[in-house]
């Protein structure tokens, strides 16, 4: 049998990672909202939908972030990759929606 304080402290940490967990879904939902409007302005101008020198400079960035808080820089580099790649294929459709819609008009 499990002691409740064990019980209460672990109910605890739970809903606090719940709560880092709800945090970090509204964060990354903002984040998207404004690359998606990033990927309108690049469409629009009809600048390339990656920028490898913005990405170098975000991953630095975040590892260096990461070794500051103590997590594992390179965790923090695997999922802002993965974050960079998702922003490029959305950049890639809006660009080709774009496309569309300014091939549809002529």
């Amino acid at each position: 049998m499990i002691d409740p304080d064990v019980k209460a402290q672990l109910s605890s940490y739970r809903q606090s990672i719940d709560n880092i967990d709800a945090a970090l879904v509204h964060i990354l939902a903002e984040r998207f909202r404004c690359t998606k409007e990033v990927g309108v302005l690049k469409a629009k101008y009809k600048l390339p939908p990656a920028d490898p020198a913005r990405e170098e400079y975000q991953i630095a960035r975040l590892r260096q972030l990461a070794e500051d808080a103590h997590l594992d820089p390179d965790f923090a580099e695997k999922f802002l990759n993965f974050v960079i790649t998702e922003v490029i294929r959305h950049h890639e459709q809006i660009a080709a929606d774009h496309a569309e819609r300014g091939a549809a008009a002529k």
